[in-house]
């Protein structure tokens, strides 16, 4: 039997788990991850507004949000560690730019992943079931103002989201062919920085509203 016979079957699975993956990064996860966003932005609004926007409003989208939300990140953060086992840098066909985006948006898979577990602990495993009720409007502005670490874990955190998100649309697009020839990749490529930084600046926005909150809301209870 040939190389290429043994080998067609893997490499054609690894194309298909690929584009798999970054389809179900893109359509449940990232849309869901920009409405979160601008779920929050309703810190402005005040805080009872702000808890009815962010909290789940039922059993019932309690379980929708676990099917189109928490099953594609565990397959996609499953599928992303496997690739990190190939992280190579490639200097030799691609320039400095391409290059750092690549290892950019590697690291970045690695903080995004630590501050979703940090971000669940905090407004969803810890109030939930330490405290036993949902996440405090009072209780995270507290956090995000007096609590020295979890300010800047927020700030790099969302950042780290936005440019995975962003980066991870464009090099989807060339992927599935949506980005042909020089000018569909610079066109993507505006999309994509355009994503970034409305991303990042509605991230931004909502962690500045929650940490101009702590400073009239009382400190949570000590129990």
């Amino acid at each position: 039997m040939s190389t290429a016979a043994v080998t067609a079957p893997d490499t054609r699975g690894s194309f298909l788990r690929a584009r798999l993956a970054s389809l179900l990064a893109i359509a449940p996860l990232g849309a869901w991850t920009v409405v979160h966003i601008w779920n929050n932005l309703a810190v402005y609004q005040g805080g009872l507004v702000w808890e009815q926007s962010v909290h789940t409003k039922s059993p019932i989208s309690t379980l929708v949000t676990s099917v189109v939300v928490l099953a594609p990140l565990v397959l996609h953060t499953i599928w992303g560690l496997r690739r990190l086992t190939d992280f190579r840098p490639n200097n030799g066909s691609y320039n400095y730019f391409n290059n750092l985006k690549y290892i950019l948006q590697r690291a970045s898979a690695v903080g995004v992943l630590l501050f979703i577990l940090a971000h669940l602990w905090l407004a969803f495993f810890h109030p939930r079931f330490v405290e036993g009720h949902p996440e405090s409007f009072n209780d995270i502005a507290y956090e995000m103002r007096f609590n020295a670490p979890t300010l800047p874990v927020y700030v790099l955190g969302t950042l780290g989201v936005a440019y995975h998100l962003a980066n991870g649309i464009y090099t989807a697009a060339m992927g599935w062919g949506v980005a042909v020839g020089r000018n569909g990749m610079k066109n993507v490529q505006i999309l994509s920085a355009l994503l970034f930084i409305v991303t990042l600046a509605m991230s931004w926005g909502a962690l500045y509203g929650l940490w101009s909150a702590g400073a009239t809301v009382p400190a949570p209870a000590v129990h």
